[in-house]
C-alpha cells in the first residue's frame, strides 16, 4: 500500500462518495478503527482529552473519544472555536458526545492521559495559527512535562500531507487513516508523527501505485502463515551465524538468540577455538557452537539455509576476514551481511561481491562507507540509487527503515520508536532476518518483515519501560509475530 498525496486522499474518497458511501459513515468507521488500535496500545484505561478544531479531522476525534468512554475512559474535549464556527459533521458528533468544551486542561487525572490531535486535516497548509497555535502549545506542554502521550488523528496537525513541511503538532502516535499520507515519510515527517499505525477502512480500497509503500500486514498477507502440524525443526530453517570475536561477545549471543525467538529450527554459531571459553557461559543453551580452526570455511559449507555475517567480528583475525571475502566471491548462499561485515567490504573496496542472495543491513553511518557519494541525498533517494548500483537487497536503518531491491518499490517501516537507541538492536534485527531468510522468504520480504517484527516486539516491551534494550526486544518477539499473524497493528 503506498504513501498518498492529500490530493490522492480526497480522490479515494470522493469515488466513495459516489458509490452511495457517505461522509459520515467514514468518520464513523475511522473513530471506530482508531479506537480499535489505541486500545490494543493501552491495555488500562485513563483520561482523553480530545483538542479539536472545526473540521471533520475534530469530528474523527469525537468519534474515538464517545468509543473510549466506553471502554471506560475519563473524558474531556478542548475546543479551539465555539460550536457556531464548526462544520455540521463535528456539530453532530459533539450532540451524540454528549459533553460541553473545558476552558483548560483537565488536572489531575489517573492513568494515562491521552490527547487526541484533531486540530487539523490533510486539507491545512502553513504554520499553525490561533486559536489552534496555542492549544498545539498546551499540548506540548503536557507531553513535555506531565507525562500525556498525542495521538494524532491521521496526521500531526499542522504537517503538510504532501510535503512534510510544517512546525507541526509532534505526536507520539499517529493513525494514518485509509492510507499513510507522503509527507509523514520526510524527515520531518517522521520526526513529527512518532509511530505509525495504519487504520484501514473497508469502504476506502488500500491504493497500491506509488514510489514508496507502506509495510503492514494488511498489504503483505501470507508471508507468516500457520505452521503445518506435521512441521519439524528441519522446516523452520537451518541458519549459520558467524558473529562475535574477542571482546565483542554480546553481538554473537543477541543474533543468535534473536535468531532462536524468531523460530530458527537450528541455530549454529561458528567460532574459533580460542574464541569458545567467551561464549560458553552466556549463550543459549539451544544454541550449537561449531568450533573450527577455519569457521568460516565450515560455515559455507555446512549447507545452511541462510547465514548471518557480521555482527561483532571486527577483532576477527586477518586470516579469518581474507576467508570470508574469498567465500563470499564464491558462494552463492543467502546471507545477511551486518556491521564488521559491512566495513570490510567497505574498506576493502569489494562491494562487487554483492549479490541477489544478500541482504545488507547497514546504519546510516555503514551506510555513508559503503556510498560515500550518496551522503547529499535524502534517504529514499540514496536507496534507490544504490539498488540500481548493486544486486543485493538493502535494509536501511534509521528513524524509519526503508528496504529496497532492484524492481521492488522501496517499502517503509512504521514499528519501532526513540526508545530503541541502544546498543546491540542491530545484532538482533541480523539475527530475525537471517532466520527469515533460511525460511524461504525473499530478500525484500527477510528484511521488511525482520524490521517490522523487532519494531513491533520493541513497542509491546514499552508497556514495561520507555527504553527498550536489545535484550527487551528477544523477550517480545514470539508476541510480535502474533501480532502480525492477527494484524493486531
Amino acid at each position: 500500500m503506498s504513501f498518498v498525496t492529500g490530493a490522492a486522499m480526497r480522490s479515494l474518497e470522493e469515488a466513495a462518495f459516489r458509490r452511495g458511501v457517505t461522509a459520515e459513515h467514514l468518520m464513523d468507521l475511522a473513530g471506530e478503527g482508531i479506537t480499535r488500535r489505541l486500545a490494543g496500545q493501552f491495555p488500562l484505561p485513563g483520561t482523553a482529552v480530545a483538542y479539536v478544531g472545526k473540521g471533520n479531522n475534530g469530528g474523527d476525534a469525537l468519534v474515538v473519544l464517545r468509543h473510549l468512554r466506553d471502554l471506560g475512559w475519563k473524558i474531556a474535549l478542548r475546543a479551539a472555536y465555539p460550536e457556531a464556527d464548526w462544520g455540521e459533521l463535528p456539530r453532530k458528533k459533539l450532540r451524540e458526545l454528549g459533553i460541553p468544551p473545558i476552558e483548560s486542561a483537565p488536572v489531575p487525572w489517573s492513568g494515562p492521559l491521552l490527547l487526541l490531535d484533531g486540530l487539523l486535516g490533510i486539507g491545512a497548509k502553513g504554520s499553525l495559527r490561533e486559536p489552534l497555535a496555542s492549544l498545539a502549545r498546551e499540548m506540548a506542554e503536557l507531553r513535555e512535562h506531565h507525562g500525556a502521550i498525542i495521538a494524532a488523528m491521521d496526521l500531526p496537525s499542522g504537517l503538510d500531507a504532501d510535503t512534510g513541511e510544517g512546525d507541526a503538532v509532534t505526536a507520539d502516535l499517529t493513525l494514518s487513516v485509509g492510507a499513510p499520507k507522503s509527507g509523514m515519510a520526510t524527515d520531518n515527517g517522521i520526526r513529527k508523527s512518532g509511530r505509525i499505525l495504519l487504520v484501514p477502512l473497508a469502504d476506502l480500497p488500500l491504493p497500491e501505485a506509488g514510489d514508496l509503500r507502506l509495510f503492514c500486514p494488511e498489504a503483505f498477507p501470507g508471508l507468516l502463515p500457520p505452521r503445518a502440524h506435521d512441521f519439524h525443526k528441519g522446516d523452520s530453517g537451518r541458519i549459520g551465524i558467524l558473529a562475535g570475536s574477542p571482546g565483542m561477545t554480546g553481538a554473537a549471543v543477541l543474533c543468535a538468540s534473536a535468531a532462536l525467538h524468531a523460530g530458527a529450527g537450528l541455530v549454529a554459531l561458528h567460532v574459533e577455538e580460542d574464541f569458545l571459553p567467551h561464549l560458553a557461559a552466556t549463550m543459549p543453551p539451544e544454541v550449537m557452537h561449531r568450533v573450527s580452526a577455519d569457521p568460516v570455511r565450515e560455515a559455507f559449507e555446512a549447507g545452511h539455509d541462510a547465514l548471518v555475517i557480521g555482527p561483532g567480528i571486527g577483532n576477527a583475525s586477518k586470516i579469518y576476514k581474507a576467508m570470508l571475502l574469498a567465500r563470499l566471491e564464491a558462494g552463492d548462499t543467502p546471507a545477511l551481511l551486518d556491521a564488521d561485515a559491512l566495513n570490510l567490504l567497505a574498506t576493502s573496496g569489494r562491494l562487487d561481491l554483492l549479490r541477489k542472495e544478500h541482504v545488507i543491513t547497514p546504519h546510516p553511518g555503514e551506510f555513508k562507507k559503503l556510498a560515500p557519494d550518496l551522503g547529499n541525498s535524502t534517504r529514499q533517494e540514496a536507496v534507490t540509487a544504490f539498488i540500481a548500483r548493486h544486486p543485493c537487497t538493502l535494509l536501511l536503518k534509521g528513524a524509519r527503515t526503508l528496504v529496497g531491491a532492484s524492481g521492488e518499490t522501496i517499502r517503509f517501516n512504521p514499528t519501532g520508536h526513540a526508545g530503541m537507541a541502544s546498543g546491540g538492536q542491530g545484532d538482533v534485527l541480523s539475527g530475525v532476518v537471517g532466520t527469515l531468510l533460511a525460511q524461504g522468504l525473499s530478500g525484500p520480504d527477510a528484511a521488511t518483515l525482520g524490521a517490522w517484527l523487532c519494531g513491533q516486539a520493541a513497542e509491546r516491551s514499552l508497556t514495561d519501560s520507555p527504553v527498550t534494550t536489545a535484550s527487551d526486544t528477544i523477550r517480545h518477539l514470539g508476541k510480535a509475530i502474533r501480532d502480525w499473524r492477527e494484524r493486531r497493528r
